[in-house]
This record gives C-alpha cells, structure tokens and sequence, in this order.
C-alpha cells in the first residue's frame, strides 16, 4: 500500500508548552505539538472512516476532527515530524480491510451431543438432592 499524503489545507497545527524531557528549556518554549486533521478533507471512502473512527477513539473529536498531540521529544520540528508520522499511522490502519466474517452453526450432531452432556449433569446432580425414604 503506498504511503497516505496528508493535505496541507486539512492540517492545524498548534505548539504548546510540553512536559517531559528539556529542562528549563521546557519552561520557556513552546516545542509540544498538537495537529488538528479535519477528516472531511481527507476523502475517505465511508468504511475508512468508521474504521477510523474505531482505531483513533478518544482522538477524534464528534465533529470530524482528528487531534494527535506530541511531545515526546525537546524540539519542534521532531515532534512536528512524529505527530505527522502517527497520523498517517492511524490513517493506514483505518484503510486495512477486515477479513469478513464468516457465519458457522452447530451440526445437528454436536447440538445433539451438548444435550445429551446437559442431561448427564442433571442426572448427577439430582443424585446429590434429599434422600426421601418410602
């Protein structure tokens, strides 16, 4: 599958005060990053988008917008880098296909051997009941 390309018109991108690794470098700059994707934008065929959806979670926000927020590491530009590489992270497994499921039932001859398994049980536990005398 070749590579997703993100389109520049459907990206915000915000810079924040990160936590973590810098010091009081932390403190001063800004070197967090929160991209803002509006999905809408993207194209995506429906079955995409549910799976995105599924596969982002609490990342996606009700109104279509998928929100990633990196700052694992002390600059901008290399958390601007792996926001982008995560996006389009979730964006190639919302676009790998779900093996369809295939429906199965019982034969009748395992229906039958799971009925008689139940009525062996119940035989031995109405010989644990009271013992009357007659």
């Amino acid at each position: 599958m070749a590579r997703i390309e993100l389109p520049e018109d459907a990206i915000e991108e915000r810079f924040l005060a990160a936590s973590g690794p810098g010091g009081q470098n932390v403190n001063k700059v800004a070197t967090a990053v929160q991209l803002r994707v509006d999905v809408f934008k993207l194209g995506l065929e429906p079955w995409a988008y549910q799976q995105l959806k599924t596969v982002a979670g609490s990342r996606m926000t009700a109104g279509g917008t998928l929100v990633i927020t990196a700052r694992r590491f002390r600059t901008q530009e290399a958390n601007r880098v792996d926001a982008r590489e995560r996006i389009v992270e979730l964006l190639e497994r919302a676009h790998e296909r779900q093996a369809r499921r295939v429906k199965t039932k019982p034969s009748r001859a395992a229906k039958a051997r799971r009925v008689d398994s139940k009525k062996g049980r119940a035989v031995v536990k109405a010989g644990r009941g009271r013992v009357s005398v007659d």
